[in-house]
């Protein structure tokens, strides 16, 4: 890890959500915490009809407004050498330069 990253971005199947790196414990082990995302006012969903009920056509051009949210709770990241970076129940994250949040409303 040559760069200075400061976010890990939990990847779910087809949603995003933000953490922030807390420490760094060695070149293979992150403190990470939870970041609060909240949907921006200036975005809202625009929905035809599709898909299970409904297919959102601006689904990639989605703003959140994301910050710091101290109260959440501290958990380890680990690189693994073929998954890349987990957390101890397998969950996939993303190291990045800056926090994202995406909800995927098409599923």
């Amino acid at each position: 890890m040559d760069k200075e990253y400061k976010f890990a971005n939990h990847m779910g199947w087809s949603d995003i959500n933000p953490y922030e790196i807390v420490k760094r414990v060695s070149k293979k082990t992150l403190v990470v915490r939870e970041m609060t995302a909240i949907e921006d006012e200036s975005w809202k969903p625009e929905f035809i009809v599709g898909g299970f009920g409904g297919h959102c056509t601006n689904n990639n051009d989605q703003k959140w407004n994301i910050k710091p949210n101290l109260d959440n709770p501290f958990i380890r990241i680990r690189l693994s050498k073929n998954k890349g970076w987990r957390d101890k129940w397998g969950n996939r994250f993303q190291i990045d330069n800056k926090p994202r949040k995406k909800y995927d409303y098409n599923f």
